[in-house]
């Protein structure tokens, strides 16, 4: 059976997200967690902005409900301003890889918030992939050598700052289902959810003092250039990508497709990072994608 355009999506956004994580992994060691937030999302508003008027003769979709800005603005608040926060510290902690493979939880955890929130019952299969999956993200999580205590340290922050990305993430995703209801486009749909987390995480810096710093670090051309080419392909593209995959596909298949990030940075983090590609990374890989695979295709 020829896959969909949306299923074509959701591995294209899976492959976006592998470019995201590299080239914000490097910005992020110059630039800093904050600054890194703040800059990306008004880039990614920017490019959202003028693809929106080029497609829809406008900047914005001023005809929008009002229950439906709702629902995105929380959800892009709550995805993009919070969870990224989160996620550029995992990066910063952890790396690429491991923040991949720790992100890779988002469709289980988008499994346990549906059953609380929505009383979908969980059955064994999927409590064992469930299982499957932590055991194969621990697994590679633990090929990094800490060594001294202060480094083990920055494992454990690392993972809890990507773990607290899953969470938001899995928000962002139940929210932005009830956002798009009755076919709302997904480009329109990001521009409200992007234009509400870069309001919330400018608002925040100016209450804290912090609005103008970290303008000096992005002088550096590779600062810039990964800053700029992440918000492309991550709040941009891919962002805008997974949210066609997830109006077009069933949300099994897209899910599943889209958490292959880890696969596609194994080969990228070890040319570009020189990381070695272990066998522990490698079986906890096929473990933790194989986990996601059934837990919804089982």
């Amino acid at each position: 059976m020829s896959a969909s355009p949306a299923e074509i999506a959701a591995l294209g956004t899976s492959m976006l997200w592998a470019l995201t994580y590299v080239q914000f992994t490097i910005a992020v060691r110059r630039v800093g967690p904050s600054p890194l937030n703040r800059f990306r999302l008004v880039l990614a508003l920017l490019f959202l902005l003028c693809a929106h008027t080029v497609v829809f003769g406008g900047p914005f979709p001023v005809d929008a409900e009002p229950w439906r800005w709702g629902w995105l603005i929380l959800s892009g608040v709550i995805g993009f301003a919070i969870s990224d926060a989160f996620l550029f510290r995992g990066l910063l902690y952890l790396g690429a890889q491991p923040t991949a493979l720790i992100m890779s939880l988002i469709p289980v955890s988008s499994a346990l918030m549906a059953w609380i929130a929505f009383g979908e019952r969980l059955h064994f299969i999927e409590i064992v992939a469930g299982l499957l999956t932590v055991s194969g993200i621990a697994l590679v999580v633990s090929t990094r050598r800490v060594g001294p205590k202060a480094a083990a340290r920055r494992v454990g922050l690392g993972a809890a700052f990507s773990l607290g990305a899953v969470v938001a993430q899995s928000g962002r995703y139940l929210l932005s289902v009830n956002g798009m209801r009755g076919g709302f486009p997904p480009l329109s749909a990001n521009v409200l959810q992007i234009l509400s987390a870069t309001v919330a995480v400018w608002f925040v810096a100016l209450l804290r003092g912090e609005a103008g710093s970290g303008f000096h670090r992005l002088r550096h051309p590779v600062a810039t250039v990964m800053t700029a080419g992440g918000a492309l392909t991550g709040p941009f593209l891919g962002a805008t990508v997974s949210l066609i995959a997830l109006s077009g596909a069933r949300v099994g298949i897209a899910s599943t497709l889209m958490a292959l990030s880890p696969v596609f940075l194994l080969p990228i983090s070890r040319l570009i990072f020189k990381e070695p590609i272990t066998w522990r990374a490698s079986v906890g890989t096929g473990l933790a994608i194989s986990g996601v695979a059934l837990l919804f295709l089982g």
